[in-house]
This record gives C-alpha cells, structure tokens and sequence, in this order.
C-alpha cells in the first residue's frame, strides 16, 4: 500500500544516510558522529509509521544496517578497530529482518 507520508519520509531519510557517509568518507568526525542521531531516529520513526505492513521488517533491516554502519563509523574515528566486529551483530540482525520480509512476501503470494 502507497502511504505519500512514509514515502516522504523515506525520502528525507536517504540524505542524512548519505551526508553520516559522506562525513564519514572525508573523516568529519563531528559532523559524521552528530548525523547519526537524526539519520536513526528517521530509520526508527519509519519503522514506527509501518509497524503494521510487512515493509516493517525491510524497514527494521534498514535500521540494524544504519546501526552497524554506524558503530563502524565510531570504530574507525575514535581507534578503537579491534572492536569493530561487534558491528557483525547488528548487521545480522539486519539480514534476518530482510529475510522474513522476503519469506513473509513469498507466503503471501508477493514476491517483494
């Protein structure tokens, strides 16, 4: 279902995305480290507006994605690298999240 609000939010979302990357690519560490606040809130905020279709899962996946990105992000700015395996955590999550959105789609006759 076409929702023109979480469409828009979703649109909103992609460039905190891509500015928290682009700070991170240039080594901004202020800049990089502050956008990862309104870039997961806007992940957490569009998995709240879908919490009752399907695309919550692929939206959740997003948000364990932006989180582990973001620890990275962390780990490599503040040197502490060795822990940065830990990432591995939500980054698994994320691809579980992705998976029962595609198996939820399969069952229901929707292939994504």
């Amino acid at each position: 279902m076409f929702d023109p609000h979480t469409r828009k939010m979703e649109n909103l979302h992609i460039p905190l995305w891509l500015v928290k990357d682009t700070c991170w690519m240039f080594e901004w560490k202020l800049l990089g480290v502050t956008m990862i606040v309104p870039t997961l809130l806007m992940a957490i905020y569009i998995c709240f507006i879908t919490k009752r279709m399907n695309d919550v899962f692929l939206n959740l996946a997003i948000t364990f994605w932006i989180t582990a990105n973001s620890y990275w992000m962390c780990a490599e700015f503040f040197e502490f690298e060795e822990w940065k395996e830990a990432a591995a955590f939500p980054f698994g999550l994320g691809f579980l999240m992705a998976l029962i959105f595609y198996y939820r789609g399969f069952r229901a006759g929707k292939a994504a």
